[in-house]
């Protein structure tokens, strides 16, 4: 198939790689014009090394977009990690439409921070989704979903790396195979069982140590790596990252350090206790025990 890939990072290059290794025809890749520092997108690396030429619209919404995706004459697009709005006159050009993948079951977990809102909120099971791109946000029929189950101290970043990044890869894969064996799945998604959540901002990643231990832990984990779970400390701000909870009962308040080790330091919870192996206050992301002796923590100091 005469394919158009649009998408960013190295979902997107590892999508591009995908398509060519399957033998189809990839007419032209579209990414987000260059950072100022120049640094290439891998997508763009990538479609440079084989010779395909590479399209990088402020705007989807430019008339010279239509008119480029008309003359490129492409059965099929493919939207791999895209941040940019593509509108309806551009998505319904290729002659058997646009497809889009996306980290979730949908209809749940709409949006762009799919999975973090899955960890946030506690689920055990989630998954990745690829769908026929329509005029709403994540709306579309479905073509295929993959399950994944949700590891305990899986984070957004080790369940989006270690699972649904390879699993995505290869789910594409099929959704190509299925579109070209003729008749592939439309399956219309069930609009109550929707929700959609904002980005994973600051605003939603504020530690509340009074909560249940498993909830700050599932915070904790959701805002792993970005935005990055925080609280404070004599008034500054501290992000959590890499920590472990156990569950137990404990007499220090939720909230106070318990113990300082040789590359972590432990706080109560409710209900459990949390190691915190990676922080970072006004600097880099350092070791637990680091942190502890740059900022002057000390057991019995409370956080928050």
């Amino acid at each position: 198939m005469r394919i158009i890939l649009i998408g960013q990072a190295a979902f997107a290059e590892k999508t591009l790689e995908k398509l060519v290794g399957k033998g189809e025809k990839v007419v032209a890749v579209y990414c987000p014009p260059d950072p100022p520092n120049g640094k290439f997108d891998p997508v763009k690396q990538k479609a440079t090394e084989l010779r395909i030429p590479v399209r990088q619209p402020a705007s989807f919404k430019a008339p010279e977009v239509c008119d480029e995706f008309v003359a490129l004459n492409a059965d099929l697009a493919v939207l791999a990690f895209v941040t940019q709005i593509v509108p309806p006159q551009v998505f319904t050009l290729p002659k058997l439409g646009s497809i889009c993948f996306h980290p979730s079951l949908l209809p749940k977990y709409r949006g762009a921070s799919a999975i973090n809102w899955a960890l946030i909120k506690g689920e055990a099971v989630t998954g990745l989704s690829v769908f026929w791109v329509d005029k709403g946000i994540d709306t579309g029929p479905i073509l295929l979903q993959k399950k994944i189950t949700v590891e305990p101290d899986d984070t957004t970043g080790s369940l989006y790396f270690n699972k649904i990044f390879p699993l995505g890869i290869e789910a594409i894969g099929e959704a190509i195979d299925l579109i070209k064996a003729g008749n592939p799945p439309r399956i219309v998604q069930d609009e109550s069982k929707a929700n959609y959540d904002p980005i994973c901002k600051d605003e939603h990643a504020q530690i509340d140590w009074s909560k249940p231990a498993q909830e700050v832990y599932n915070l904790i984990r959701g805002c792993d790596p970005q935005p990055g779970a925080h609280t404070t400390y004599n008034g500054k701000l501290v992000r959590v990252f890499e920590a472990r909870m156990r569950a137990g009962n404990n007499t220090a308040p939720a909230g106070q350090v318990t113990g300082i080790g040789a590359e972590d330091f432990t706080v109560a919870l409710n209900g459990g206790t949390l190691t915190v192996k990676k922080a970072r206050g006004d600097g880099a992301k350092i070791s637990g025990a680091e942190f502890v002796k740059e900022a002057g923590l000390k057991v019995g100091d409370r956080l928050g």
